[in-house]
């Protein structure tokens, strides 16, 4: 097949462009090299036989020309950061979903389109499923929590409680029908979704779209220093800083490894059983933020005490796990662990002779804008 890959030279794109081209599909990709992610241009990394096409995935001429002679599209492109840019997120990541199924329609290429997979998000499902130990025995009722505002979170108060009996809820995996999305970028990706799976049932346009966890692994850029506990610890470790581990560290996370989220994508590629639906991508371990730090530290074999003195992100889930059974159903389970992931990652940073530390400057900046803030002494 002849394959269209937005957003395909960055970290997800890349190693998905590898995977298809090694199965025989060629491979065109449309990328606007944005300046955080790609500050030094086309990256090296970029497969030889895949085509590069300079654009924005919101410039329709460019999408048009993108789209000429495919047959199946991966939507990665897309606007990913802390910062409070909210019109951003929608314009980059809604709109240009909407336009790309605009112009698929416009242009007649309904029937001509195999699949569209878009890359959504675990974020949409935001603080995720719990339950209360007290109150679920006899009520076996599910909390969905709401975000936390900064009422609670400047006083140091980090786990959500019962609205009814105030006891601290429990975590649970969440599943696809877990939809709670609580920041401008979670709401960006479940519009991208709907947009997708909605007009993909209209238009007769079998679509996908992918809720990936926290996707690790090289090739993730070391220049959009404001998120990512993998970029974020490597590169403290790496230049010898202490990295400040928000909260109390003990939030759990879902961390899936990119050769897995590569296998999953090519999976719900060839599966007419992954149409018109959703599908979470994790990797099915829990990890606390600090044990996977820790993890990190014995790995690289360097130890420097992180700061865990009551800093915080705001706008961050407290706990999140993704449920993955509906991928196992047809045929998808993670086979890597954590470790492949930061070994794979610390080599790939060690190959690199070009870095910029910027983490004083993401920190600084993200205190400046509110996102990194500081419980209030009592």
């Amino acid at each position: 097949m002849n394959i269209l890959i937005t957003g395909g030279a960055g970290f997800i794109g890349s190693h998905t462009a590898d995977a298809l081209i090694r199965k025989g599909h060629s491979v065109r990709i449309l990328d606007n090299l944005q300046e955080t992610v790609h500050p030094k241009g086309k990256p090296g990394y970029l497969h030889p036989d895949a085509e590069f096409m300079l654009g924005d995935v919101r410039d329709r001429n460019k999408v048009k020309q993108a789209l000429a002679g495919m047959d199946a599209i991966f939507h990665f492109a897309a606007y990913q950061d802390y910062l409070p840019d909210f019109s951003t997120y929608f314009h980059v990541n809604s709109v240009s979903t909407a336009l790309l199924y605009e112009l698929i329609v416009e242009q007649g290429l309904t029937s001509k389109i195999k699949k569209v997979i878009v890359a959504a998000s675990q974020a949409v499902m935001g603080e995720g499923r719990y339950k209360c130990p007290e109150c679920y025995p006899k009520e076996k009722n599910y909390v969905y929590p709401q975000i936390r505002l900064e009422a609670q979170l400047s006083k140091g108060q980090w786990e959500h409680l019962c609205p009814k009996c105030r006891h601290p809820l429990s975590w649970l995996p969440s599943d696809e029908t877990v939809i709670n999305p609580c920041n401008p970028y979670a709401i960006s990706k479940y519009s991208q979704e709907q947009i997708s799976i909605q007009l993909g049932k209209r238009y007769g346009i079998p679509s996908v779209a992918l809720r990936y966890s926290i996707v690790q692994g090289p090739r993730q850029s070391f220049y959009n220093a404001y998120s990512g506990a993998m970029r974020i610890f490597a590169l403290n470790l790496f230049f010898d800083k202490q990295p400040i581990i928000f909260e109390d560290g003990n939030q759990i996370r879902d961390y899936v490894n990119i050769d897995d989220v590569v296998n999953a994508n090519l999976r719900v590629l060839e599966q007419p059983e992954a149409d018109y639906r959703v599908f979470n991508v994790g990797g099915g371990k829990a990890w606390t933020v600090l044990d996977f730090y820790n993890t990190m530290q014995s790995i690289v074999k360097k130890t420097i005490d992180p700061v865990i003195s009551g800093y915080y992100r705001y706008g961050d889930t407290r706990h999140i796990f993704s449920d993955t059974a509906s991928l196992a159903s047809i045929g998808w389970v993670p086979a890597r662990c954590i470790e492949d992931s930061i070994q794979s990652y610390w080599a790939y940073l060690n190959h690199q002779d070009d870095i910029d530390d910027i983490l004083d400057y993401a920190t600084k900046h993200m205190k400046h804008l509110q996102v990194i803030r500081e419980v209030k002494s009592t």
